[in-house]
C-alpha cells in the first residue's frame, strides 16, 4: 500500500498560480501518479496523471498548457504547477496513485487508481 499526502492548496486570484505536491509513502516508481479534481455539484475529474514507467503525462483538455505535472523520485512527490487559474479550477483536489501492475486505469475518471489521498482545496476568485 502507499498513502498520499496532497499539499500546496490555497485562495489565489484568477491568473495567478499555485504548485501542488502529492507526498507518497512508498517509491513511486512503482505507481502512476494522478491528479482530480471535484468542484461542488460537479463529478471528480481527472486533471493530469505521470507514468513511473516511461515518464509520459496526460492532461485534460482543460488544462492543457497550463498546468504541469512533474515528479522527484528523490522525494517520492509530484508536482502539479498550475498557471493562469480561473475560477473554473476551483474545486478540491486529490491525487491517486494506481501500481504498475499492468492493469487498465483511466486518467479521466479515476478508474483503477487504488490509492487516494486527502484532497487540498484550490480557491480561485475573480
Amino acid at each position: 500500500d502507499v498513502q498520499l499526502q496532497a499539499s500546496g492548496g490555497g485562495l489565489v486570484q484568477a491568473g495567478g498560480s499555485l504548485t501542488l505536491s502529492c507526498a507518497a509513502s512508498a517509491f513511486i516508481d512503482n505507481f502512476a501518479i494522478g491528479w482530480f479534481r471535484q468542484a461542488p455539484g460537479k463529478e471528480r475529474e481527472g486533471v493530469s496523471c505521470i507514468s513511473s514507467v516511461d515518464g509520459s503525462t496526460w492532461y485534460a483538455n482543460s488544462v492543457k498548457g497550463r498546468f504541469t505535472i512533474s515528479s522527484s523520485k528523490a522525494r517520492n512527490t509530484v508536482y502539479l504547477k498550475m498557471t493562469s487559474l480561473q475560477p473554473e479550477d476551483t474545486a478540491v483536489y486529490y491525487c491517486a496513485a494506481s501500481y504498475n501492475s499492468g492493469s487498465y486505469y483511466d486518467q479521466a475518471s479515476g478508474y483503477g487508481f487504488e490509492f487516494w489521498g486527502k484532497g487540498t482545496q484550490v480557491t480561485v476568485s475573480s
